[in-house]
């Protein structure tokens, strides 16, 4: 224990050894992230947190620790523009080339996540952002915890079920019903939420897996222990496949409430991307391993 409150992540789901088909040789995929070929793949077993890190959780870290993030060491984090305040989008001076939807905002963390007229109060139970590779690794660390490998993690984001796409299956909607936090509508012009958010969710919307895991699909990005590269599936084991090689960008799985079939489909199982390891932006976060 850390302090006088429970041990952090006392509620993992246990995930026993087995085989399953990993990654993806369907035209949906993205052949330049390499989600494929897809093959036979062993992993061991491992403890799964259902549930992203959440702001409560990532909160108690910084008050135990006094961590600083490296979205604060830099002084500023990337935020969607439709979620930030008139005021601050006023202020924004830079962008990034080829995706201007971004907003470089001064002042943006994981306790101002649109800027400094922003607060999660009322969103302790939303994932935490901004939260770059390295501070998942350090907040790991502290927690007696680890980041999924990213076969962990797509074993585990499939619940159980043999090459599907999504965690619930392959139709997007069950009966009419949203399983997930994605974009709706057009992107990047107009999000009609139709799934009840239009930025973040609390961790435990929408239906588990057949694992019990909440959000595996959409709600935020979710770092990998490994080194990203479209390599991935030709160059590692097929038992306990982990890429160590560094590449200077780390793995995230899951896409995010961003993501849109027309721009970013990669809230499917197979789906994978990478950032640089102090990288930090609104819609990644991170869940834990253990074993």
């Amino acid at each position: 224990m850390h302090d006088a409150y429970a041990a952090p992540h006392a509620n993992m789901v246990h995930i026993p050894e087995g085989k399953f088909m990993m990654g993806t040789d369907t035209k949906e995929g993205f052949p330049r992230d390499g989600e494929g070929p897809a093959r036979g793949v062993s992993v061991s077993g491992f403890e799964i947190s259902p549930f992203t890190v959440t702001n409560a959780e990532f909160q108690r870290f910084v008050e135990t620790t006094g961590y600083v993030t490296d979205a604060e060491k830099y002084g500023w984090s990337y935020v969607f523009e439709l979620l930030v305040s008139e005021e601050t989008k006023a202020s924004v001076v830079q962008v990034p080339q080829g995706v201007p939807w971004w907003l470089v905002v001064e002042g943006a963390y994981w306790a101002a996540p649109e800027g400094k007229d922003s607060s999660i109060e009322g969103r302790m139970d939303h994932p935490v952002v901004h939260v770059s590779w390295n501070d998942a690794d350090v907040y790991c660390q502290w927690a007696g915890v680890r980041l999924p490998t990213e076969a962990e993690w797509e074993y585990a984001a499939r619940g159980g079920l043999e090459g599907r796409t999504y965690p619930w299956g392959d139709l997007l909607k069950q009966d009419g019903e949203h399983q997930c936090n994605i974009w709706q509508g057009k992107f990047p012009v107009k999000n009609n939420a139709s799934d009840g958010y239009i930025g973040t969710a609390p961790v435990d919307a929408y239906k588990p897996n057949g694992y019990g895991l909440y959000n595996m699909s959409g709600n935020v990005w979710e770092w990998c222990a490994d080194w990203f590269s479209p390599a991935y599936h030709q160059q590692t084991s097929a038992a306990n496949p982990f890429y160590a090689k560094p590449s200077g960008s780390r793995s995230m799985r899951g896409g995010s409430y961003l993501c849109h079939k027309s721009y970013c489909n990669r809230y499917r199982v197979a789906a994978r991307s990478g950032n640089t390891p102090d990288s930090s932006t609104g819609n990644c976060g991170f869940r834990v391993v253990r074993g």
